[in-house]
């Protein structure tokens, strides 16, 4: 079995997951899941995290084809999550004198998950733990993006292991680092990653961006998606930018329809964004699309317009959906539109425009309300709604 090396004594020792078609029984794995753990051989041996029971064979394989049959001493939790503490049941079977090393925070949710009370080794933040040749120093990050949350430095490689953060979808096709894989193919998995999972905690992200500004990278090992060694200033980069809400000219348009009326609004509306110089455009069915998809979008680019058509004087179920993770989600710094339609009776549009005072982003015109099919003077509202975000992004 090939044996995959950060550095002569560390050694990754995850797995990939390319059959589960959710992460977390919600966001789509188009393109897999990896799961990643790390081991450091010294006079101790220390494995960082675990991962997702239902590998639990394939990953004690992994961790005895590297140590044989040496004893393992210590499992650094840098995350309790369970598809990164999953097989500490496995684990303490293997090797039953193993010593679990987290936060104060940790060792609650240790007993709350797998009942384990005892062998623990409490550290506090920035205090080390020495293995022989090997330095562990320890970063607590609370909410990126549970509260037990940390970070290990590995001062003599100067390798962070960053627990989710800086993590990907995706599963790792052969190659393990950066520089062995085509970073392009991992560029929307990258955004919907820290979007929908890490995205609702930016102002705890820019926390620990500024708690890791001192140290020396040369390595991030997360715990999804590829090991960082050659573009590590751009993943930071990319946080930075992210977790402050930068993004790009561009618009997401979302619609929910039954009959295709509130469709033709949409389209009315973006071609017109097209005919203003607008490039970035991106047209969404609210029911054909995942919410992960259309969220990452919507942090990448400034503007938002949303349409809706009346659904038992609400707005279409799958509109309202998105609308509350986005308010779950807590996004700040966008533009935004409303439009919809309705047959008999309003509903969409009306709390459509009751998303816009909860959410507080600046809302560029009026909102544009269709009775059935779209006519010449709802028409000319609709070119209106675009011009009016098209002049916003020329600002």
């Amino acid at each position: 079995m090939h044996q995959v090396k950060l550095s002569d004594d560390i050694f990754y020792v995850g797995v990939n997951d390319r059959r589960s078609d959710r992460f977390e029984n919600y966001w789509p794995l188009d393109k897999g899941m990896a799961y990643n753990s790390y081991l450091i051989v010294d006079e101790k041996i220390a494995l960082l995290d675990t991962l997702e029971r239902a590998f639990i064979d394939e990953y004690i394989d992994n961790i005895k084809n590297v140590i044989g049959d040496r004893e393992v001493d210590y499992l650094i939790i840098n995350h309790m999550e369970p598809d990164h503490s999953g097989a500490i049941r496995a684990i303490v079977k293997e090797f039953p004198n193993i010593t679990f090393v987290g936060n104060k925070k940790t060792f609650p949710m240790l007993e709350s998950f797998y009942k384990f009370t005892e062998n623990t080794l409490e550290i506090k933040d920035g205090e080390n733990l020495s293995l022989g040749k090997h330095n562990l120093q320890f970063h607590t990050i609370p909410m990126v993006h549970w509260p037990e949350t940390m970070v290990t430095y590995e001062t003599t490689t100067k390798t962070l292991f960053s627990a989710d953060a800086f993590g990907s979808f995706g599963a790792l096709n052969g190659g393990i680092f950066d520089d062995e894989l085509d970073i392009s193919y991992y560029e929307e998995e990258l955004i919907r990653y820290f979007t929908n999972i890490v995205g609702k905690y930016c102002p705890h992200t820019q926390k620990a961006l500024r708690k890791l500004d001192g140290l020396e990278i040369k390595t991030i090992a997360a715990l999804h998606g590829p090991i960082w060694r050659s573009h590590i200033d751009m993943i930071l980069e990319k946080y930075e930018k992210w977790s402050t809400y930068q993004s790009e000219n561009g618009v997401v348009i979302v619609f929910g329809t039954m009959y295709g009326n509130t469709e033709k609004m949409a389209d009315t509306i973006a071609r017109q964004l097209a005919v203003r110089g607008i490039k970035n455009i991106r047209v969404y069915d609210a029911s054909k699309t995942h919410p992960s998809y259309i969220i990452s979008d919507i942090f990448k680019f400034k503007g938002f317009i949303v349409g809706s058509c009346a659904y038992n004087n609400e707005m279409f179920p799958t509109v309202e959906t998105l609308i509350n993770k986005i308010k779950h989600m807590g996004i700040k710094k966008k533009s935004l539109g409303v439009f919809g339609s309705f047959a008999w009776n309003g509903g969409g549009v009306k709390n459509l425009m009751k998303f816009a005072e909860d959410i507080k982003w600046e809302v560029v015109g009026p909102p544009v309300e269709e009775k059935g099919a779209l006519k010449e003077d709802k028409y000319q509202q609709c070119i209106d709604l675009a011009n009016a975000m098209a002049d916003k992004l020329e600002q």
